[in-house]
């Protein structure tokens, strides 16, 4: 007889966790990073255990808070606060209310290992909740962070608006993120620019086209540019740089920041009567942008896989500026040196930066190119459950 050989492939499931300082009440979490689809906004669910002799009558509660900082924390003086914390979600955890509640597949898992003292529990954002953005500061600065941040908090109370102690008190610090769409489509961005001059007849024609509409983070933005000088001017050089365009909306404030740019006289000088094509590209990137202020992040600044902010969407019916929170958008900047007397010609072609979606080719891909990083075992991990110490994944977590 042959003997046959079967082998089980088991995919382990990776659960975040974090306990009180007393030990007493522990949160389980499925996910750090909360994916907002548009017409619906993944939920915030999880499982707690509690010590069964610990509450001896009180309850547990659950908020989701955002705080919402567009100041810096050192120049709040007499009274001025520069931040707003909004609970956008709440509610008792234990004992549990809606008993009937659809449980996920990870909660069913943590409830069948935990016990009679395991109890589920789900929160969900607001529809209109804005996208996790941090601002970057430069220099020694220890403040809190510029931007909108989220935070889950478990606390142990009589009441729900019981003040909360640090003995007995959880909190995560989440995100809310976009992803992009599941198709990329098939538009090619693209703008037309004409320069005339007072004293000379003619035009300078500049025209900037690219490759697809939505690039993901990493990629190169390839920019295809044609100049026609029909002028009596010449072009002495060209600048091509890609802008981050912040739109602040609690303090009506709007600001742009460079992230990535060449400037080139290749061609040039670009004579009356000439005409010029050529293919730029640029990767726009958070690692070269450590040293700019105001660059608008979608981590924690202390996190070493940061990446730019991603484009701002929004749901069908709505405008960009419509959104809350800090509203992101990009676009690549084709600028035009025509001299001391002849000015600049420049044009701006907008585009989406963005994080493939979910399950996606691309997704996979980037995911397995990141580096395994260590994960903080617990010694029952059994039912192919991995747990993590979320106090680690956090080093500006509130505490």
């Amino acid at each position: 007889m042959i003997p046959f050989l079967f082998l089980v492939f088991v995919v382990a499931v990776k659960v975040f966790k974090k306990s009180t300082p007393n030990g007493k009440l522990t949160v389980y979490l499925g996910k750090r990073d909360f994916v907002d689809h548009l017409d619906h906004i993944d939920p915030i669910d999880g499982v707690v255990v509690v010590e069964s002799d610990y509450l001896r009558g009180r309850k547990v509660f659950g908020q989701v808070t955002a705080t919402y900082r567009f100041g810096r924390e050192e120049d709040e003086v007499m009274g001025v606060k520069f931040s707003k914390e909004m609970v956008v979600a709440n509610g008792q955890m234990v004992p549990q209310k809606d008993s009937e509640r659809e449980l996920t597949p990870i909660q069913e898992r943590l409830m069948k290992k935990f016990g009679a003292n395991a109890t589920p529990f789900t929160f969900k954002f607001p529809q209109n909740a804005p996208s996790s953005v941090m601002l970057q500061t430069v220099g020694d600065e220890t403040g809190k962070p510029l931007g909108v941040e989220y935070s889950f908090r478990t606390y142990v109370g009589e009441h729900s608006n019981d003040r909360t102690h640090k003995r007995s008190t959880v909190t995560f610090a989440i995100k809310k993120i976009q992803y992009s769409p599941p198709s990329r489509g098939n538009r090619l961005p693209s703008s037309l620019a004409s320069k005339g001059f007072t004293f000379s007849q003619g035009k300078i024609n500049l025209e900037v086209t690219l490759d697809k509409e939505i690039y993901y983070h990493g990629e190169k933005v390839s920019a295809n540019v044609i100049v026609s000088n029909n002028s009596r001017k010449a072009v002495k050089n060209m600048k091509v740089m890609i802008v981050q365009h912040c739109e602040v909306t609690m303090v009506n404030m709007q600001f742009s920041r460079v992230v990535a740019d060449l400037e080139t006289r290749e061609g040039c000088p670009i004579t009356p009567g000439a005409s010029l094509t050529k293919t730029f590209y640029l990767v726009p990137l958070a690692s070269s942008n450590k040293d700019k202020q105001g660059i608008a992040l979608d981590g924690h600044l202390k996190d070493d896989d940061v990446n730019l902010a991603s484009s701002t969407l929004v749901a069908e019916g709505l405008a960009p500026h419509e959104a809350m929170g800090i509203v992101v958008s990009y676009s690549l900047r084709v600028k035009l040196n025509c001299g001391t007397l002849g000015g600049e010609l420049q044009t701006d072609v907008p585009f989406k930066l963005l994080h493939p979606a979910p399950g996606s080719v691309e997704q996979q891909n980037a995911t397995a190119e990141k580096k395994a990083k260590p994960l903080a075992k617990s010694n029952d991990d059994d039912d192919n459950i991995v747990f993590e110490d979320f106090a680690h994944l956090r080093l500006t977590e509130q505490q």
